[in-house]
C-alpha cells in the first residue's frame, strides 16, 4: 500500500465502526479539510497524525458535529449520520476527551466524573451512589485513592486529564477519541493510561488517538492516518512504517528535517566576573517551593528538569512575580529587586509563557492579532493604545517568524490548533523584546517540525543575548538546549548540572530518580 491509498476492508479483518468519506470543511478564506477519508475499526487504536494545522482537530470536530461539513459523508455502524454536536455523538457511543481539560473546576471530582450521568433515587440524585460509581470509574484508571468529594481545582492538571478520561469511559462508549491525552502526564501516568487503553481495546472499543509524541504513537497504536495541510496523505499499519517515513509524510519533506533537532546551543556556565541578569537566593513559598537559589546569565539557556509537580513551574512563577515568595531575595543585574507582580516583571523585561495555555495564556474569544499585541499594549499602558499600523507590523512579523497557520490575523484564536495557539503565545512575549524569557512547556502538543522551529528560535534568542529559562517534560530538549540544568524533585532543588556537551538524558534521569539526591553544583 502506498501513501494516499486505503487498504481493502477485507485486509483489515473487520468493518469500520466509523467511516468518513471525502470530508471537506471550509472556513472563510480557507479549506481546513479537503476530501479527507478516514475509518476506525472496533478494537483498535488508530493514531491520527499530522503537523499543527494539518486538520486533525478539525476532522474530530467534523465527526462529532462541532463543525459543519461542506462535502462528504460520515457513516457510523453502516448508517449515514450528521451529529448536531458532541452530546448527539455521545448518544451514539462516541465520546471525546480534548487536550485542554474541559471540566468544571467548581465541582468535586466525583461530580465531574458523573456529570450528566448522576444516579437518581426516589428523592432525586443519590449522591452516595453517584460518588460510589465515580470511585469505581476512577479505580479503573488507577486513581482509586482519590477522594471523589475533593474539589477538582485542588488536583494538578495531570490528574484532571485522567479524570476527564474516566468521565468519557464511564458512559461505555464504543468509540473513544483522545486528543493529546498524554500532554500533561508524566511517564508513570502515561503507562497507567496506556493500560486503560489496552483494556478498552480488548473489549472492542475503537480508540482514535492523537499525539505529537512519536514514541507513544508507535507504542500504543495499531494503525495510523496521516494528514497534511488538510488533505489525506495515507493510512498505514504501525508495524509497517518507520519513524523517518512517518515524519517525512507528515511534513512533506525528507527526514533530513530531523537534523534540525541536533544540539543547537552549548552555553558556557558561569562567566568569571560577570554579573547575572537575574539571581535568586533562597526564594521559597510555604507549601509550594522549598528555598531555592539559581542564577541566569546573559545569553544563557538555563534548563529546569524534573517530573510533573517537582517544582519547576513554581520556580517560574516566583521569578515572574505571579506568586510572591515567603523567603529569599532576588537581584536583577546585581540590584536587589522585589518582583511582586507580573506587571513589575514585565517592566524589568521578564516575560513568562505559561504551561497552562487555556487558562493563563490565550484569550479564546479574541483574534490572533489581539492576542499577540496584548503584552506589548499592557507594557505600554492602556492609555496609549497601539495604532493599527503598529499592531499590523508586530503581528505580521511574529506570524511570519513563527509560521502561524492560517495567516489570518483576524481569526479567533480558539479556532486554531493547539500548536498554533502556542506559537501565538510565544509571539506575544517575543513582541515585548524580553531580557529574560521564561518558557514553561513551550513545545507541549507541538509537532516535530514546529518543535524544531521553536527550539531553533530559543537558540537564536540566546545568541542575541536574551536569557532563557527553559522548562520541558521532554528531557531530550532540555539537554539539547541548556548550558546548565537545575534538577527539581519534590519541590526542592536537588542538583545543578553543568552541560559541557557530554551530559545525557539518562544522567539527568538518574539524578531525578536518586532518592538521596545531589545538592552540589556540577552533579551529573
Amino acid at each position: 500500500m502506498t501513501a494516499g491509498q486505503l487498504p481493502d476492508s477485507d485486509d483489515l479483518g473487520a468493518q469500520p465502526v466509523v467511516q468518513m468519506r471525502g470530508i471537506t470543511v471550509e472556513f472563510p478564506g480557507v479549506k481546513a479539510l479537503d476530501g479527507v477519508d478516514f475509518r476506525l475499526l472496533p478494537g483498535e487504536v488508530h493514531a491520527l497524525m499530522g503537523e499543527n494545522g494539518a486538520g486533525k482537530s478539525t476532522l474530530i470536530k467534523a465527526l462529532t458535529g462541532i463543525y459543519p461539513v461542506a462535502d462528504g459523508e460520515t457513516i457510523v455502524d453502516g448508517s449515514a449520520v450528521s451529529f448536531s454536536g458532541p452530546a448527539d455523538a455521545e448518544r451514539s457511543g462516541i465520546s471525546t476527551v480534548y487536550q485542554e481539560v474541559n471540566l468544571c473546576t467548581n465541582l468535586t471530582i466525583g461530580e465531574n466524573v458523573m456529570l450528566g450521568h448522576e444516579i437518581h433515587g426516589p428523592l432525586g440524585i443519590s449522591w452516595r451512589r453517584t460518588h460510589k460509581a465515580a470511585a469505581e470509574a476512577l479505580s479503573g484508571l488507577g486513581l482509586g485513592g482519590l477522594d471523589t468529594h475533593r474539589p477538582l481545582d485542588s488536583v494538578p492538571i495531570a490528574i484532571q486529564q485522567l479524570i476527564a478520561i474516566a468521565r468519557a469511559t464511564y458512559v461505555k462508549s464504543r468509540v473513544l477519541i483522545l486528543d493529546e491525552p498524554t500532554s500533561s502526564l508524566d511517564a508513570v501516568e502515561v503507562e497507567v493510561l496506556f493500560g486503560v487503553i489496552r483494556r478498552l481495546r480488548e473489549h472492542g472499543v475503537a480508540i482514535l488517538f492523537v499525539s505529537h509524541f512519536l514514541e507513544q504513537v508507535f507504542a500504543i497504536s495499531d494503525r495510523m492516518t496521516v494528514l497534511r495541510n488538510g488533505k489525506f496523505e495515507g493510512e498505514f499499519l504501525t508495524r509497517d512504517i518507520d519513524r523517518a517515513t512517518l515524519v517525512s509524510t507528515m511534513i512533506g519533506r525528507d527526514s533530513a528535517t530531523l537534523t534540525r533537532l541536533a544540539p543547537v546551543r552549548r552555553a558556557d556556565a558561569e562567566r568569571a566576573g560577570e554579573t547575572p541578569v537575574i539571581e535568586a537566593t533562597e526564594i521559597g513559598r510555604k507549601g509550594s517551593l522549598a528555598p531555592t537559589s539559581l542564577s541566569l546569565y546573559k545569553g544563557e539557556v538555563l534548563g529546569l528538569a524534573g517530573l510533573l509537580g517537582s517544582g519547576r513551574t513554581e520556580v517560574a512563577r516566583l521569578l515572574y512575580g505571579a506568586d510572591k515568595p515567603d523567603t529569599g531575595t532576588t537581584r536583577i543585574n546585581g540590584e536587589q529587586t522585589s518582583i511582586g507582580s507580573p506587571s513589575k516583571a514585565l517592566a524589568h523585561g521578564i516575560a513568562l509563557s505559561s504551561e497552562n495555555r487555556r487558562d493563563e495564556g490565550i484569550i479564546a474569544d479574541l483574534s490572533i492579532r489581539e492576542n499577540i499585541i496584548l503584552a506589548v499594549q499592557a507594557r505600554r499602558g492602556w492609555a496609549r493604545p497601539l495604532s493599527r499600523k503598529e499592531q499590523d507590523a508586530i503581528v505580521t512579523k511574529y506570524m511570519d517568524d513563527l509560521d502561524v497557520r492560517p495567516r489570518d490575523p483576524e481569526r479567533p484564536i480558539k479556532n486554531l490548533s493547539g500548536g498554533n495557539q502556542q506559537k501565538v503565545l510565544l509571539g506575544r512575549w517575543l513582541a515585548t523584546n524580553p531580557v529574560v524569557l521564561i518558557l514553561d512547556e513551550p513545545t507541549r502538543g507541538i509537532d516535530v517540525g514546529a518543535k524544531a522551529e521553536i527550539q531553533q528560535k530559543v537558540a537564536e534568542l540566546a545568541a542575541d543575548g536574551v536569557s532563557v529559562v527553559f522548562i520541558s517534560s521532554e528531557l531530550e530538549e532540555v539537554v539539547r538546549l541548556s548550558g546548565r540544568i537545575v534538577v527539581m524533585r519534590d519541590r526542592t532543588k536537588v542538583a545543578e548540572i553543568v552541560n559541557d556537551g557530554d551530559v545525557s538524558v539518562d544522567a539527568v534521569i538518574s539524578v531525578i530518580a536518586d532518592a538521596d539526591g545531589q545538592t552540589s553544583e556540577g552533579a551529573a
